[in-house]
């Protein structure tokens, strides 16, 4: 289910695929009820917020974002996606009144941004860490059952490419593909 409903990877768990609820953590210690969709930490207000949305259209179950815990101190990413969904972006990409320091959005389209503003409810819970008020929230968004948002929508599917190569026998022994993210895709000769 990770790669049918999110296309970008990132630092994220998945638990239910056709629960209305995603769930945002900023600086807190908590695991969200098994009944959310999908759930990670946000750290950046540019590419992190990009693979939130990116991955958060792609599954048109999800209706809700819970946004909680503590917002990142100079990125102010949390406020910067609530200001996202709420306000969109510029032309030149920037999100409108986020008050994080460098809230662009490069690598989406204004349509993914429109799909995610239309399909996506914000419940922001910015500053609350309490567990049981978290819970609360998310299953209040679960008792709404609301409908599906229609078919899944791939902003952008990040692929395994070829970034560097390293042939030479004679120190490795190996060939070796690393993707765009500076990983180990493959081994062997």
């Amino acid at each position: 289910m990770k790669e049918e409903y999110y296309p970008w990877g990132g630092e994220f768990t998945t638990c239910k695929p056709d629960s209305c609820v995603a769930v945002v953590l900023l600086n807190i210690d908590y695991i969200p009820l098994e009944k959310v969709a999908i759930y990670g930490p946000l750290k950046t207000e540019n590419i992190g917020i990009e693979k939130i949305v990116a991955n958060v259209i792609s599954n048109p179950h999800i209706r809700y974002l819970v946004v909680c815990g503590d917002d990142i101190r100079g990125h102010r990413s949390g406020s910067s996606l609530i200001a996202l969904n709420k306000n969109g972006i510029d032309k030149q990409h920037k999100i409108i009144d986020a008050p994080g320091a460098i809230p662009y959005i490069e690598n989406l389209n204004e349509e993914a941004i429109k799909r995610f503003r239309s399909q996506i409810e914000i419940v922001d819970l910015l500053s609350v860490e309490d567990k049981k008020s978290i819970d609360k929230a998310i299953e209040d968004c679960i008792a709404k059952s609301p409908s599906s948002f229609g078919e899944s929508y791939i902003a952008i599917k990040i692929t395994p490419t070829v970034a560097t190569t390293l042939t030479d026998k004679r120190a490795l022994h190996s060939k070796i593909v690393m993707n765009y993210m500076g990983k180990i895709e493959k081994r062997g000769g």
